[in-house]
């Protein structure tokens, strides 16, 4: 018979002793050949930080703050997590019409889903207009990592972006990557 794994394990005790209040005052979680024992305040900061914090949005709460790699005019705003980060994390993006994004790629899966208006991708290396399918309010896309693909807003849209963070946007052409280029003046 296999032992379960040190994570089984932590949660375990983590769940244990949330559930029976642990006392406070614990400085430490000790390993041993018996297991793992923990108590108190170390418990109660283990579950803080395993468990994520709840999380409610109404439209009117959502803030929206200017998205260097959209373009002109186009917005994001973080519901949840931390894209920059390890972890989790839901994001939405406000384009207005005809914005397009060049060809890039991401080392995570990203996952869309349009709330509102008509958002378009292609896959390739090279933005092509005829590769572009139309993806009405209510759609969803998987672009698994690394595959090359690029968009563009067919009207104005509010797309939802999540993924497993940190986040990242490599463009095919480097040249395209509008964190590399001059402010306009």
């Amino acid at each position: 018979m296999t032992s379960p794994g040190w994570r089984s394990v932590v949660i375990a005790v983590l769940a244990a002793g949330s559930a029976f209040g642990c006392a406070a005052g614990a400085k430490k979680i000790e390993s041993s050949p018996g297991g793992v024992k923990a108590s108190g305040a170390v418990v109660a900061a283990a579950v803080a930080d395993a468990v994520p914090s709840h999380v409610l949005t109404i439209p009117k709460g959502i803030k929206w703050v200017p998205f260097v790699l959209g373009g002109r005019g186009v917005k994001a705003a973080v519901l949840s997590g931390d894209p920059e980060k390890p972890g989790p994390f839901v994001l939405r993006i406000k384009s207005p019409a005809g914005v397009k994004v060049p060809p890039h790629w991401h080392p995570g899966d990203e996952h869309i889903t349009v709330l509102s208006g008509t958002f378009a991708v292609g896959a390739g290396d090279v933005f092509d207009a005829r590769k572009l399918t139309a993806l009405p309010a209510g759609s969803y896309v998987l672009l698994p990592r690394e595959m090359r693909h690029f968009a563009q807003s067919k009207t104005p849209t509010v797309v939802q972006v999540h993924g497993t963070g940190p986040f990242q946007v490599d463009f095919v052409n480097p040249a395209d990557d509008p964190r590399k280029q001059a402010p306009a003046r």
